[in-house]
C-alpha cells in the first residue's frame, strides 16, 4: 500500500529533476510534506519556499471572482483567440471550441475563457479572492494573472484550496498543534482556525461543481479515486517549467509540483500527467480506511 514514485526514473526521460508535495486535512493540518528529491542532496524546501508560476492552478480564483459577480457554472463563453491589450494568450493546443459553458471552459483549462472572464471580472477582483483564500504572495494587477503569471509557493496554492474543501472557511496552513513537557505542561496550543468565512455556500456549490468536472471529464482524470467526490485543478506553466496539480476531497486537501531548480522545461509535462497520478498514488493510500462523502456547498 505505500506509494512509489521515482523520480530519477521517469525524470530522466521527461527531464524532471525536482518534485514537492503537501498533503493537509481540512483545517489546514500538515500530515505530510515532501521538500524535494533528495534532502540528503539538497535541504531547500521546494514546498515552503521556491516561488513558481502556478499557469492554470490559479484559475480557480478568477472563476470565484466570476461566480461572486453573478456567473453560474452554466453561463457561456466563447472559446476564441483574443487581444487584451496587446496581450494575445493562446490555448494549450491552439485549438478553439467556440462557445462553452463555464464549468466546460474550466474542466478543459481553456485559457482565452479564463483571459476573458479575468478582464470582465477585474483582475484586481481575482486578486482579492486569491489573498481572501490564502495567497500570501503579491500577486500581478493585470488580465495575465488569469494564467498563473504572478509566482506563489506550493504550500501557499495548497492552503488556498482548502476552502473548496471545508465548507468555504480559509485557513493558514500549521504544522504544530501544540507542545507539552515531559510532565504535561502545555507550553504552546494552536489557538483559532483561520481567516473566517471565504464565500458563500451558493459560489462553493458552483466552484465544487466545476472543480469536480476538471476530474471526472476534463484536465486531471487521472486523478480519479473509486467512489470517493474528487475535485482540482491542473497547471501547467509556459514551456512546460512548472507541472502541478492541487486536488481535495472532503477530508484531505493536496499539491503537487513537478520542475527544475534553475527554471529549464521539461519535456512536455502537464499537471494532468504525472502530477495527478503521484497525487492519486499518495491519496489513494490516504483515503484508504476513510468512508466517501460528498464535497460541501449545493
Amino acid at each position: 500500500g505505500r506509494p512509489r514514485f521515482d523520480i530519477g526514473e521517469i525524470g530522466k526521460k521527461l527531464k524532471v529533476s525536482q518534485g514537492a508535495m503537501v498533503v493537509m486535512d481540512t483545517f489546514g493540518a500538515v500530515k505530510a510534506m515532501v521538500g524535494g528529491k533528495s534532502y540528503q542532496r539538497s535541504q531547500y524546501n521546494r514546498a515552503t519556499k521556491a516561488m513558481r508560476q502556478p499557469g492554470s492552478t490559479f484559475k480557480p480564483f478568477v472563476y470565484l471572482a466570476a461566480m461572486e459577480q453573478g456567473y453560474t457554472p452554466e453561463s457561456m463563453a466563447n472559446d476564441q483567440p483574443i487581444r487584451i491589450g496587446n496581450w494575445e494568450p493562446a490555448n494549450y493546443n491552439q485549438k478553439y471550441l467556440g462557445e462553452v459553458t463555464l464549468r466546460t471552459a474550466l474542466a478543459l483549462s481553456l485559457n482565452s475563457v479564463a483571459a476573458q472572464l479575468a478582464n470582465s471580472v477585474g483582475p484586481e477582483n481575482v486578486v482579492a479572492v486569491a489573498h481572501r483564500l490564502g495567497i500570501t504572495s503579491h500577486l500581478g494587477n493585470d488580465a495575465s494573472i488569469s494564467l498563473g503569471t504572478s509566482e506563489v509557493t506550493l504550500l501557499e496554492l495548497t492552503s488556498a484550496f482548502t476552502p473548496f474543501a471545508n465548507g468555504g472557511y480559509s485557513i493558514v496552513p500549521f504544522s504544530v498543534r501544540r507542545i507539552v513537557t515531559r510532565d504535561g505542561q502545555i507550553i504552546y496550543e494552536r489557538s483559532g482556525d483561520g481567516l473566517g468565512q471565504a464565500m458563500s455556500n451558493r459560489d462553493l456549490g458552483s466552484m465544487n461543481s466545476m472543480m469536480r468536472a476538471v476530474v471526472t471529464e476534463g484536465t486531471a482524470k487521472k486523478a480519479q479515486i473509486p467512489d470517493f467526490d474528487i475535485a482540482g485543478k491542473t497547471g501547467t506553466s509556459q514551456d512546460y517549467r512548472d507541472a502541478w496539480f492541487v486536488g481535495y476531497s472532503s477530508y484531505l486537501v493536496a499539491g503537487v509540483w513537478l520542475g527544475n531548480d534553475d527554471n529549464s522545461p521539461t519535456k512536455t509535462v502537464t499537471g494532468g500527467s504525472v502530477p495527478a497520478a503521484i497525487w492519486k498514488d499518495v491519496m489513494e493510500v490516504a483515503h484508504a480506511n476513510l468512508s466517501p462523502a460528498p464535497l460541501p456547498g449545493y
